[in-house]
């Protein structure tokens, strides 16, 4: 194998960025960051200006808050250590728009299998860095699926939809961990 992913969920403000960025901190060679993240106001700005200041100029950044398949398959073979932060808000991006593009679920479940199917192809660093031949990914995503049943049908199909992504990503995950309250659990791996 000359990749492994590690899924990080948990619920907001739990952990789950500072815990993938520990981990992937002393990871030799090349990284990469994809943010799906979008500042569509001033305190969401701010909050994106905090997570570069956290990581750091060694981290290469990369923002998309819909195609992020698509940046896998570019960042394939360049990276020793790559984030995607978040899924959660990646799939919200795809909610918002279907609704104003009139698409159906079908849009969002494709973009998943796209997501899937370029974590499987995603190959090592070729960089000859120390610590070539090998990359990980950390996937973070919030957990959302454990709080009370939401009162509108979009929010409902938007928890339900997070819910089957997070199933498919620990399924091709080879390590996965659940943050609390800063504390990371290990589920599998």
């Amino acid at each position: 194998m000359n990749k492994k992913i590690i899924f990080i969920t948990g619920g907001a403000r739990s952990g789950k960025s500072s815990f993938a960025l520990a981990q992937a901190l002393p990871v030799a060679g090349r990284k990469a960051y994809i943010a799906t993240a979008e500042a569509l106001d001033e305190e969401m700005a701010e909050r994106i200006e905090e997570h570069k200041k956290q990581r750091g100029k060694e981290w290469d950044s990369y923002e998309e808050p819909l195609k992020i398949a698509g940046v896998m398959k570019k960042l394939s073979g360049n990276y020793a250590a790559l984030i995607l932060d978040c899924l959660t808000l990646w799939l919200s991006n795809l909610f918002m728009k279907t609704q104003r593009k009139g698409y159906g679920l079908q849009t969002i479940e494709m973009e998943i299998q796209e997501l899937l199917d370029s974590l499987r192809q995603f190959k090592s660093s070729g960089s000859g860095d120390p610590g070539s031949g090998f990359c990980t990914l950390y996937i973070v995503s919030n957990e959302v699926g454990m709080g009370i049943v939401p009162d509108n049908e979009t929010a409902r199909k938007f928890r339900d939809m997070a819910g089957l992504l997070h199933q498919k990503i620990a399924e091709v995950s080879d390590e996965v961990f659940m943050m609390v309250a800063g504390i990371p659990m290990k589920l599998k791996g």
